[in-house]
């Protein structure tokens, strides 16, 4: 076979392939999975290696790291605590000069980034001026790197969106696949950063919402997280995060503690929650309000560095404090005291508005508190809590579940990063009581309930409305002036004179329905006499529409949207050119008003 007939082949083969839905998203998101995976491995290692630099080497503190993340190692610089504080200030300072100067749209863009993501799903067409994820994954890099208590998650969520949002602009992508790419660079950014490629994938399509989640976005969400999670693992191995032994649940007795264990982090989301939004909206927006944003970061920075400097169990992410309480090795007084600080440390750092993420401090927090729970059910019945570090997973997936109301994503990824299921029915039971007792609060301020509440899904709530309203409730029956094919320009004008109708059906000889003549293509020929007896109805006429008594509003929207036409008869079900009757526009309008009204009344 020839090269060039080879060519042509696969030139078909794509060809046909264009059109497939499937088959499109496929391909945007494997395209969109490489460049996140490559966002997500360069922003690991700055963060790994500015928390080695400023902390390990400046500051001389040497924090847990959990067996999966430990990339750098060398010994520890002299004792400089003092090193945090003015770094962390530091920082503080200039992102809020950097915010303040080139993103203010983001002040107000909610908890962080991927609330931020939630925002511009629902309310920015999925338009994310790329400057946004640079300039916030920038800071966040040295917010968590000089001990902010913040977590990576919400920062490469928010990049990586970015990033889909980024290529669905320069393809020239609709507004509703602008959202599912920003879905699945989410998707994509989150299971690299976590390792867990089906877990990342689920909460990014699910988050968005409090009780639904995006279908539409699953396929192209699972094809990115899949593709960025193989190029990050290509560089930092495919070992999971937390080096534990295989958790398993072996008596339905330890059900009941698992049941505690839900109403226990429902109590701690609820505490976390408030405490952020009190420290964000009671101290450091009224801190912005009378001295500008760069000053409200600043001392935000400088609070959190005073607080990691006596208290370094709340510096940055946390997660090898997780691994060592997983392993048995905290005592429950200091597992609590960790509750609180952190969940005040947290509320300092991104509350002030400094970059990071709340996504590694709600599973912080929800893991000692599952920790608490899990020592104190083994030191009274040993016998049935035989592994209290299994509870510390759980209470992580329970706890974001019942503060970000997903409930499928965190299960999925402490499924993967157990490497097993042997804990599936509690994580099920303890998530599912968690989302049910908190359901009153949220962490992320800009979810809605359901698709039919967001702005993103104003079309879909428009046709659902109009699929439900029938044509023969609304059309006009009766006698419809209609034109032959010959009738000429002459015999039109005198038609036209004795009607008030403006659009008129064209039969041809048999009967046929062929166009529609509207008062606007005769218009411009009315007073040339020379082309009175030349110019034809046909001539005049443009494509033929019809609608039935059966179709529905949404049908007869899209028809008039097509054709630009302000009315279209409507034929018998019978006979196909036998017109009862027009529609007009504005019933289609009416129609759409009402029901809406009524809805709202209801």
């Amino acid at each position: 076979m020839s090269p060039l007939l080879n060519f042509r082949i696969w030139k078909e083969i794509a060809r046909s392939y264009r059109n497939i839905s499937s088959f499109r998203w496929l391909l945007l998101g494997v395209l969109v999975g490489l460049f996140s995976g490559v966002l997500a491995v360069a922003f690991f290692a700055a963060v790994e290696y500015g928390k080695f630099f400023f902390l390990h080497k400046l500051a001389g503190v040497t924090l847990p790291a959990p067996a999966g993340e430990e990339i750098f190692h060398g010994p520890a610089g002299q004792l400089r605590t003092w090193v945090i504080p003015v770094c962390t200030m530091t920082v503080g300072l200039i992102t809020g000069w950097l915010v303040n100067k080139f993103i203010p749209e983001t002040v107000s863009g909610g908890t962080d980034g991927t609330d931020a993501t939630i925002k511009c799903f629902h309310q920015g067409g999925g338009k994310m001026r790329p400057l946004i994820p640079i300039i916030k994954g920038i800071t966040s890099i040295f917010t968590i790197a000089t001990g902010g208590s913040a977590g990576r998650e919400g920062p490469i969520t928010q990049m990586g969106a970015g990033m889909g949002s980024w290529i669905a602009i320069k393809l020239n992508l609709s507004a509703k696949e602008r959202r599912i790419l920003l879905l699945a660079g989410a998707a994509g950014g989150l299971g690299a950063i976590f390792r867990a490629p089906l877990g990342g994938a689920l909460t990014a399509v699910e988050v968005i919402y409090r009780e639904d989640f995006e279908s539409e976005a699953i396929l192209p969400s699972v094809l990115s997280s899949v593709v960025s999670y193989s190029i990050f693992t290509m560089f930092y191995g495919s070992e999971p995060i937390f080096g534990i032994p295989r958790f398993v649940f072996h008596d339905p007795r330890e059900m009941i503690f698992y049941i505690i264990l839900a109403f226990a982090c429902t109590f701690a989301g609820w505490m976390y929650i408030r405490t952020f939004r009190f420290i964000k909206y009671s101290i450091f927006s009224k801190i912005k309000d009378r001295l500008g944003l760069m000053w409200a970061t600043g001392i935000g920075g400088l609070m959190m560095g005073l607080m990691g400097m006596l208290f370094p169990q709340v510096l940055s992410g946390g997660y090898g404090w997780l691994e060592m309480a997983m392993m048995g090795e905290i005592p429950i007084l200091m597992m609590l005291a960790i509750i609180m600080g952190k969940t005040v440390a947290t509320s300092m750092t991104i509350g002030s508005g400094m970059s990071g993420g709340m996504f590694a401090p709600a599973l912080f927090v929800g893991g000692m508190t599952g920790g608490i729970v899990g020592q104190v059910a083994n030191r009274f019945y040993p016998d049935i809590a035989t592994q209290p570090g299994g509870y510390v997973l759980v209470g992580m997936a329970a706890f974001f579940a019942g503060v970000a109301k997903a409930p499928i994503g965190p299960l999925i990824m402490v499924c993967e990063l157990t490497q097993g299921y042997g804990l599936l029915a509690p994580l099920m039971l303890a998530s599912a009581l968690c989302i049910v007792l908190g359901r009153n609060f949220s962490l992320y301020e800009h979810q809605v309930d359901n698709k039919f509440e967001s702005p993103a899904h104003i079309e879909d709530s428009t046709i659902n409305i109009l699929e439900q309203l029938q044509v023969e409730n609304y059309f006009k029956p009766g006698r419809v002036t209609t034109l032959e094919e010959g009738t000429t320009l002459i015999a039109l004008r005198d038609i036209i004179a004795n009607t008030n109708e403006l659009y008129f059906p064209v039969k041809n000889e048999k009967g046929t329905i062929t166009g529609i003549l509207t008062i606007q293509n005769v218009r411009n020929h009315l007073f040339n006499q020379d082309l009175f007896d030349l110019i034809l109805a046909k001539d005049l006429a443009t494509k033929p529409a019809t609608l039935m008594k059966d179709d529905d509003l949404y049908t007869a929207l899209l028809k008039f949207v097509d054709t630009d036409y302000g009315q279209i008869p409507v034929v018998s079900e019978d006979d196909h050119n036998n017109i009862i009757g027009l529609l007009n526009r504005e019933n289609v309008f009416r129609a759409y008003a009402k029901a809406i009204k009524e809805l709202q009344e209801d």
